[in-house]
């Protein structure tokens, strides 16, 4: 068979587009109860979604600050010379995880002073660290350093305890050994539910369109032997899936906004403790909404296009 190509001129274009739209909401309300479950479906994927975004969103800019807070404090041999110290300096620098702009040197002076300005001067530790010299003085000088990621903190140190004239390296080792693995759970365990979530809302989603595609049968197959493009076939239930998707978004994107914004604020912008803080719910809440309309309508889109391919390929072959 010879099919005549079909060319669509600009004002043709958008009255087909307006039939299709008409269309696609007339299907919606046609199989009700199927597009009721596909929105709450998709409604109920795109709010466990955004809980999993929140979290995500959340642990990151807590392991930003954790990182930020966490220091490697590297301690120098009491014998070290001027150059075994330039020489530690630049071993350091080579090693990638250590921000190369934080790196900190502060030799047993510099430490002597500053303990001296936090100590009473009425004490008895402030008039015994008076009397040290530059050679009586007890303290070692030592590099406080900064990380990139706290994924590699302990293999950094490691590294660190490697370098001649280090005397000792000091971290918060308990507390990254604890931390990282629940980070890990939680992206995994969400990562995992959005996935499952998705697949069954898509299945719902190609089963509503799927009813519309048969109550049309008998119209599509008079579009196809008369040369109708399959874009203009198509394009009908991919609004449809679009909108399904869109309707799905609504309640979300609301929930979302509204339940960050008011949990934010009774929680007084930390989580359950003020060691977690939470990140400003503006412009994140934003963006996270947009994600959300995106991710609906394209799963929605999706759905609707994979089951209307398929079965126009079954029919195109039957006639």
């Amino acid at each position: 068979m010879i099919r005549r190509k079909e060319v669509i001129r600009p004002m043709k274009a958008i009255r087909i587009f307006r039939r299709n739209v008409a269309n696609a909401f007339k299907s919606i309300f046609r199989n009700f109860s199927l597009s009721i479950a596909s929105i709450i479906c998709t409604t109920i994927t795109l709010v466990i979604v955004s809980i999993a975004m929140i979290v995500s969103v959340n642990v990151n800019s807590f392991t930003k600050d954790l990182a930020s807070t966490l220091t490697i404090l590297v301690y120098v041999d009491k014998n070290a010379t001027e150059d075994d110290i330039n020489s530690i300096k630049s071993k350091l620098l080579e090693i990638k995880n250590i921000k190369s702009d934080e790196l900190l040197y502060k030799d047993k002076e510099t430490l002597k002073e500053e303990t001296m300005q936090k100590t009473d001067k009425n004490s008895s530790l402030y008039s015994i660290m008076k009397t040290w010299t530059k050679e009586t003085n007890p303290l070692e000088s030592e590099f406080i350093i900064s990380v990139k990621s706290i994924e590699e903190l302990e293999e950094t140190a490691t590294t660190i305890e490697k370098i001649d004239k280090i005397s000792n390296v000091q971290y918060s080792e308990s507390v990254v050994k604890k931390m990282i693995p629940v980070f890990d759970i939680v992206k995994k365990v969400t990562i995992a539910i959005i996935i499952g979530l998705i697949v069954v809302t898509i299945f719902l989603i190609c089963n509503t369109i799927k009813l519309t595609i048969f109550a049309r049968k008998n119209e599509i197959e008079i579009m196809r032997l008369v040369g109708t493009s399959n874009f203009v076939i198509k394009l009908p239930f991919v609004i449809e899936g679009l909108f399904l998707g869109i309707i799905g978004s609504i309640i979300p994107i609301i929930a979302t906004i509204w339940g960050y914004i008011i949990s934010y604020d009774k929680l007084e912008g930390y989580f359950f403790t003020n060691f977690i803080k939470m990140v400003n719910p503006m412009p994140t809440m934003i963006y996270i909404s947009l994600a959300l309309l995106l991710i609906g309508s394209l799963v929605g889109m999706l759905g609707s296009y994979t089951t209307v391919r398929k079965y126009l390929k079954i029919w195109w072959r039957e006639v």
